[in-house]
């Protein structure tokens, strides 16, 4: 039967992800519009978020923060193109953005002594083979295929290059180890639901020391410039932004942080993710048409969800009629307002993406699961394969 009640809040996109619970825009009535960012009150807000990241995300104190222009995508390729090409390079990838960033590397920085480990979706690379003699790139968590890496054992403490770490699934979401990572990237509209176009760039005490010791062959472009005369310029973490940033994305970023503090920073954001994960993982295990792309219970994602359609009569379809039927799925959804933005990504296999991320409520969640179901059963009754 078609259900009665529905989410609160049907956005389950994975990015740009729900706002917090309880946003309205008059939390941004404070930003500072209309003056320079490099004005006191300007840097004065650029550094507080910088110092909340710090805290909220348990940084330590040898690490330094950037907000850098360009999202997730601007910082990994900040540190692409500032810090490889002293050694050979071992990039990771099983879902999309790993393979982005090996194509970068490969193709657009022509690095030839690059090694490509990766694996299908709903599997990790050979995590044993990785050399640590080089510089090694991977996703924590893969956004497009719901695989994540669940611990950083497999990186040692004695390696000789450098861990570069894309985390923007990941960050606020899972426990990072950072001892472990050397340069660690996220964008704010992940975990907590923040605006785009702003990245944020950590660098551990070795990175710094590469950039510092390495100059790379090619020409940097002026935003991607973090050094001069050979130091580091200590500025961008500072709040001396390279590029102007948005004070009114600044402004919601920094409520954001307000949020998690009062949820009980890191552990808080973390204890809602593992239960909105939770939710779907108790659906998942008693509905016998879905699954989840990753085939490893320890490395599912417990953000970026992503699931498949394992029944008999889809299995049977051909590729055109199941994506057909993934589509309709979705669009009956929306059309209903009880789900939007849950396609899989278009690199993935044909499924469902469900972002569970801590400014999703677990209610609505618990919402959700039965218009999953009733969908999923519409669609096979009235669909009607092609030839």
């Amino acid at each position: 039967m078609r259900p009665n009640q529905k989410p609160n809040v049907p956005n389950f996109s994975s990015g740009p992800c729900t706002k917090r619970p309880g946003w309205t825009p008059e939390v941004l009535a404070n930003a500072s519009l209309g003056r320079s960012h490099r004005s006191a009150e300007g840097k004065a807000r650029l550094l507080a978020a910088i110092e909340g990241t710090r805290e909220v995300l348990q940084v330590p104190d040898g690490y330094r923060i950037a907000i850098v222009p360009a999202s997730d995508t601007g910082a990994v390729e900040m540190a692409l193109w500032s810090l490889l090409g002293a050694r050979g390079v071992d990039v990771l990838a099983w879902e999309s953005f790993g393979a982005g960033w090996a194509t970068d590397i490969t193709k657009q920085l022509k690095l030839p002594d690059t090694r490509l480990l990766d694996a299908d979706y709903g599997l990790l690379p050979d995590l044993g083979a990785v050399n640590f003699d080089n510089d090694v790139v991977f996703c924590w968590n893969g956004t497009t295929s719901g695989v994540r890496l669940s611990s950083g054992d497999w990186i040692p403490d004695d390696r000789a290059g450098l861990t570069i770490c894309d985390a923007t699934s990941a960050a606020f979401a899972m426990e990072l180890p950072w001892d472990k990572l050397d340069v660690v990237t996220f964008s704010w509209q992940k975990v907590l639901g923040g605006e785009a176009a702003h990245g944020m760039l950590i660098l551990g005490p070795r990175a710094v020391e590469r950039l510092e010791s390495h100059t790379p062959s090619w020409p940097l472009p002026k935003i991607f410039r973090l050094t001069k005369g050979g130091k580091l310029q200590e500025g961008p973490f500072k709040g001396e932004t390279i590029n102007t940033p948005s004070m009114l994305c600044v402004e919601d970023y920094l409520d954001t942080l307000n949020w998690a503090r009062s949820i009980g920073g890191l552990k808080g954001l973390l204890a809602r993710v593992n239960g909105n994960a939770g939710v779907l993982d108790g659906w998942v295990a008693k509905t016998d048409w879905i699954d989840y792309v990753a085939r490893d219970a320890a490395n599912r994602s417990t953000t970026s969800v992503c699931l498949s359609i394992v029944d008999d009569w889809f299995t049977a379809l051909s590729d055109a009629d199941g994506n057909a039927v993934a589509k309709q799925l979705v669009a009956l959804l929306e059309a209903e307002g009880a789900a939007l933005d849950i396609g899989g990504h278009r690199d993935a296999p044909t499924g469902l993406r469900i972002w569970c991320g801590a400014t999703v409520e677990q209610s609505d969640l618990e919402a959700l699961l039965p218009w999953l179901d009733w969908a999923y059963g519409e669609v096979k009754a009235n669909f009607t394969p092609t030839a």
